[in-house]
This record gives C-alpha cells, structure tokens and sequence, in this order.
C-alpha cells in the first residue's frame, strides 16, 4: 500500500508537509547566513520582470513567489525520489550486469 492507495496521505503530504519544509528550509538558509538576496532571488526576479511589465508589486509578491519556488523544488524532489523508489521495489527486476 503505497501514496497511490491513500490520496488523503498525498494531499496532506502535498499541501501540508511541503508547505512547512519550504518554510523550514528558507528560514534555514537565512540562519546559517546564505545571504538574504540569494535566499530570495526568485522573488526578486518575479518583482522585476512585474516591474519591467510597468507593475507596481509590493515585498509579499517576492515572499510568495520565492515560498512557491522552494516548495515546487521539494515537490519534485519529492516526486523523483517516490519514483525511483517504486522502480526499485521488491518486485523489480534486479538490474542488468
């Protein structure tokens, strides 16, 4: 019984734990002394390239937009890993020598 038999641990996985480790993760980064606009380039750019389009953005587009880049990586990250796995479960064929 893995993730594709129970969505509910998915979702939660998906929308709730992802969420917290983007949170953890950037605020990691800022205590062990990443510099703050590296931490926060992709919000950054969103705000310049808005900015570019003659759109005013205020600071909370450029969080948001740098707390969806860090969770889409751990996501994919996540969806890598869940897929690896699977491939080399119990039943797969061993790997050619």
């Amino acid at each position: 019984m893995g993730f594709r038999d129970r969505p509910v641990l998915t979702l939660v996985a998906l929308f709730l734990l992802a969420p917290a480790l983007a949170a953890v993760l950037i605020a990691t980064l800022l205590l062990v002394g990443v510099d703050p606009h590296l931490v926060f380039l992709p919000g950054h750019a969103v705000r310049s390239g808005l900015k570019a389009l003659g759109v005013h953005a205020p600071n909370p587009v450029g969080v948001l937009s740098t707390f969806v880049f860090w969770w889409g990586i751990i996501v994919s990250v996540w969806l890598t890993l869940r897929r690896t796995l699977r491939s080399r479960g119990p039943n797969a064929d061993p790997a050619p020598q």
